[in-house]
């Protein structure tokens, strides 16, 4: 019988955080599994040592093959990496070897869903001193995938309840983050943004872009920024069909969006989105990889490191990501 449930690859994440923990949990709830069909991609010990601390009774199912896979609520599937020592893993702390297995996990994951082989992907919490103590030299996942799927415009944007949120630019300085607000940019971001809401179920989007400057500038009193480079992106998005408003002051834009004004947001840098939409509640957020010729979703939060090896991690953020994957999978299957 054909099952037609998104496969979605999971990956373990920082086998040193809270990643293994939360999908022991996350995986075994019946409103994940009645909208995928999700896969581990990591190492297997692991997930079986995490076991012990959810207390989850699903037992681990290691495969060789994605297509071997069969799916249940009595046990986790896992296409074993078999790339971590357990005898030296460190619970809590950043090691090279912990961060070296979640880039292995990832790129394993991203290759079978550039093959077709997965429907989408769903990431765990990785840990971005460890990734570069292995010698990756990212940003974190959105850069390591961006190379992976040679996708060098990719960006991320955040989706909690009403709000969803796009960056302009994330993972630089705040000096760096105030050189890449350019109509150029804007506007990628923009059309990136139209499209993932479209996918969303919004037929129409209607987009909101916040400023970069107190009070979107004044009109040039606090910065020239909105009317040099943002107002021009908006104003040939308009051109373009896209439906945008805005320079917004970006003290208030998100609470408008949040409240069902807009059906996406643009940020122009990392905190400006990410304090938006954690405050709605960092545990129910996911983060959407735009721009990627894969579907990419991941957890909102780090490895949560204080909570490694208790059992106390909160996998609401996991099953959101699992759930919106799987809508993006069906809509992009469509």
């Amino acid at each position: 019988m054909n099952d037609a449930r998104p496969l979605l690859a999971v990956t373990l994440g920082d086998p040193a955080g809270t990643g293994p923990e939360l999908i022991t949990r996350a995986l075994t709830d019946p409103a994940v599994l009645a909208v995928c069909r999700p896969l581990v991609v990591g190492d297997a010990a692991v997930l079986d040592a995490a076991r012990a601390f959810t207390g989850t009774d699903a037992r681990i199912h290691t495969v060789d093959t994605p297509e071997a896979a069969t799916f249940g609520p009595d046990r986790l599937v896992v296409l074993d990496q078999h790339n971590v020592n357990l005898a030296q893993l460190r619970r809590g702390e950043v090691q090279a070897a912990a961060g070296q297995a979640a880039y292995e996990s990832v790129v394993a994951a991203a290759r079978l869903a550039l093959d077709g082989r997965v429907d989408g992907i769903v990431t765990s919490a990785l840990n971005k001193a460890a990734l570069n103590a292995a010698g990756h030299a990212f940003d974190g996942h959105t850069g390591l995938l961006a190379e992976v799927c040679r996708a060098p415009g990719a960006t991320m944007m955040l989706v909690a309840d009403k709000l969803r949120v796009s960056h302009v630019s994330t993972h630089v300085s705040l000096r760096q983050a105030i050189d890449r607000v350019r109509p150029e940019r804007i506007l990628k971001v923009l059309q990136l943004t139209h499209e993932a809401v479209q996918r969303l179920g919004v037929g129409s989007p209607k987009l909101a872009v916040a400023g970069l400057n107190p009070h979107a500038g004044e009109g040039g009193l606090f910065g020239t920024e909105e009317i040099e480079f943002i107002a021009p992106a908006v104003a040939e998005a308009r051109r373009r069909g896209m439906d945008v408003s805005g320079p917004h002051p970006g003290d208030t834009v998100f609470f408008r969006a949040a409240q069902g004004e807009f059906d996406g947001t643009v940020a122009m840098y990392h905190d400006q989105g990410h304090v938006a939409a954690k405050m709605l509640g960092i545990w129910r957020g996911v983060n959407v990889t735009l721009g990627l010729p894969i579907v990419r979703t991941s957890v909102e939060h780090g490895t949560d490191f204080a909570h490694a090896g208790t059992g106390r991690g909160d996998p609401r953020s996991l099953i959101e990501a699992l759930k919106l994957g799987a809508a993006l999978a069906r809509s992009r299957a469509r």
